[in-house]
């Protein structure tokens, strides 16, 4: 999940908003604004209803960041490097680069973030009831009431033991724990969490047929996520099942073909792109720095009559957005990283930033194609070419 809008850095992490946050503000705005506040507290002005409800979709993203930040930071604590939090749509998304080592640190991680759900609603419920003590029934006392209602629904829903939930996360470890094997653990998790949501579907059908109510779209919507989310878990556990103890440098395409910064897009065409079957050019400046990214599907946006003029260095990935590793990084820590502007690339660099290899879709194509070939003690040999 991209973030669109960057809220900068909390806590060492990096923070942002998707632009599907706003289609959250916009509904919890009309429906208190319009809706729950002017039936529950009559006789505002409109002006107040307005106020009530945008202060009440700023706190309730606030909780949703609390929520996200306390995952970030329990798994900073357990040595699990944290990329990124991203707000969007259904809820938030906080990156973990890399996996707990032991179930009780899965545990640790999932809880967390409930739990700081619950204790977001016992304050607001708290603030409710001293604002109702000294001003009576209010319409301030009623945003912090539904911030505290909203906050602990979160808490109980997450708690579900369904994958991609917190709940689903409580379950991979507590089956860890017993089974001893984590992969087999996720993948009922998962497994778990794709029922749970085809239920979530199927109830909002019926509500919707039934003339219940239009909300049901909700749970349609709300269930098509967690089935996807789930299936792309199991996947991806059984990826990691499969590339289990490589390296990225076992994997890695070496003596990657590399282009400079200051070349033009038509002279790269000319040049390589014409006479080689590569889809990724790394940039590399004079002093054999790494600066930046470029694949095909960036060569092909520039217009024709722009190519002459325009330069590598205009149309690449910055470094800063690159997946990065090193030789010697488990294989399965790089996958969950290979996204964003890279089409799915990572490079790789030595420990003096120097480039030396370069992960491409391909790349991790043929190793899952060979994994079944590979015995014990078997040296992985294959083709060494930019993907």
């Amino acid at each position: 999940m991209r973030s669109s809008i960057s809220l900068g850095r909390i806590g060492g992490v990096q923070v942002g908003l998707n632009v599907s946050v706003l289609v959250i503000v916009v509904i919890l705005v009309v429906g208190l604004a319009y809706g729950r506040f002017p039936a529950v507290f009559p006789g505002r002005s409109p002006v107040e209803y307005l106020l009530a409800g945008l202060t009440s979709a700023v706190l309730f993203l606030g909780s949703l960041l609390a929520h996200e930040l306390a995952h970030a930071v329990t798994a900073r604590r357990h040595g699990i490097e944290v990329a990124h939090i991203t707000l969007w749509l259904l809820g938030g998304v906080a990156e973990l680069r890399g996996q707990p080592r032991t179930p009780g640190a899965d545990l640790r991680i999932a809880a967390v973030g409930p739990v700081t759900s619950l204790l977001a609603g016992v304050l607001f419920g708290a603030m409710a009831v001293l604002l109702s003590a000294m001003t009576g029934t209010s319409l301030p006392a009623g945003v912090f009431l539904y911030l505290a209602g909203v906050n602990v629904l979160l808490a109980v829903f997450n708690l579900i033991p369904a994958a991609p939930l917190d709940g689903g996360r409580v379950l991979r470890a507590a089956l860890w724990a017993r089974w001893r094997d984590r992969a087999r653990a996720a993948i009922a998790a998962a497994r778990a969490g794709r029922v749970f949501g085809y239920v979530l579907i199927a109830l909002g059908f019926l509500q919707v047929v039934t003339g219940l109510g239009f909300e049901g779209l909700w749970l349609v919507l709300i269930g098509l996520f967690l089935v996807n989310a789930a299936t792309a878990e199991e996947q991806q556990t059984r990826l990691g099942t499969l590339l289990y103890g490589l390296r990225v440098g076992d994997v890695m395409s070496a003596r990657p073909v590399v282009a400079h910064p200051g070349q033009t897009v038509a002279e790269l065409i000319d040049q390589v792109v014409m006479h080689r079957r590569l889809s990724t050019y790394p940039l590399v400046d004079d002093d054999g720095v790494f600066t930046g990214l470029v694949t095909l599907n960036r060569i092909r946006r520039v217009p024709p009559q722009d190519r002459a003029a325009k330069r590598l260095s205009d149309i690449a990935c910055p470094p800063d957005e690159v997946p990065r590793s090193g030789p010697d990084e488990p294989l399965t820590d790089l996958l969950g990283r290979m996204g964003g502007c890279t089409d799915g690339r990572a490079v790789v660099l030595d420990g003096s930033g120097h480039l030396i290899g370069l992960l491409t879709p391909t790349d991790i194509s043929r190793v899952v194609a060979t994994a079944g070939l590979r015995g014990a003690g078997h040296t992985l040999h294959r083709e060494r070419h930019n993907a």
